[in-house]
């Protein structure tokens, strides 16, 4: 009778049966999941991730109740207005160099200016003309303009009235002293209280009454 055929290595002397166990998984799986690459460093408790996940990297993280507005947050104080920031210097607070126009520094300057070139003409006694002039073109339209010519025209009134009086004491030395006084203090003076004008600053002329309001 003819014997059946056996699996191989059955009769064989010596021969291991075949091994049930699958191969071994790599490293940081099991046979239930799928291969995953190592992770670096020790696993926390409970291995990776930790409970309740990673914890967010530390550094700009955005501030309470999100990310701020585009463009940022506005610095201390606000915004400067639009047009090269807050205005500075000038009496005034106005435009060009603290005065509201052109117009109203230029009659201030034909106050304080006027007024010591005409003592310099005049022989010091028509110092106050220009300034007067100044008052009543521009005085009623500009409150700045009149502070402006009200200070020269007080100032080389005076001075003028002084230079008058030298005119008339002019056939004594004392006349002439008079005259000299009124010439040089309302030419310097007047000058003076220009450059100030010029920067939209009132001037204070020394040695002045309050002869006009």
């Amino acid at each position: 009778m003819t014997e059946p055929p056996r699996p191989p290595g059955a009769g064989d002397a010596g021969a291991q049966p075949p091994d049930p166990t699958p191969p071994s998984a790599p490293y940081g799986s099991s046979a239930d999941e799928p291969p995953t690459a190592p992770l670096s460093g020790a696993p926390g408790a409970g291995g990776y991730p930790p409970p309740g996940g990673y914890p967010p990297p530390s550094g700009g993280q955005p501030p309470s109740g999100g990310y701020p507005p585009s463009g940022g947050y506005p610095p201390p104080g606000g915004y400067p207005p639009p047009g090269g920031g807050y205005p500075t210097g000038g009496a005034y607070g106005a435009p060009s160099g603290g005065w509201a126009n052109n117009e109203d520094k230029t009659w201030a300057l034909i106050a304080h200016f006027g007024g010591a070139a005409a003592m310099f003409v005049s022989g010091g006694v028509l110092g106050w003309l220009p300034p007067l002039v100044a008052m009543l073109a521009r005085g009623n339209q500009s409150p700045t303009v009149r502070q402006h010519a009200v200070a020269a025209l007080n100032f080389q009134l005076l001075w003028s009235i002084v230079g008058l009086v030298g005119w008339i004491l002019a056939c004594i030395a004392i006349g002439f002293v008079a005259i000299a006084a009124a010439v040089i203090l309302g030419v310097v003076f007047g000058v003076l209280a220009g450059v100030k004008a010029n920067e939209g600053q009132l001037y204070r002329y020394p040695m002045s009454f309050s002869l006009v309001k």
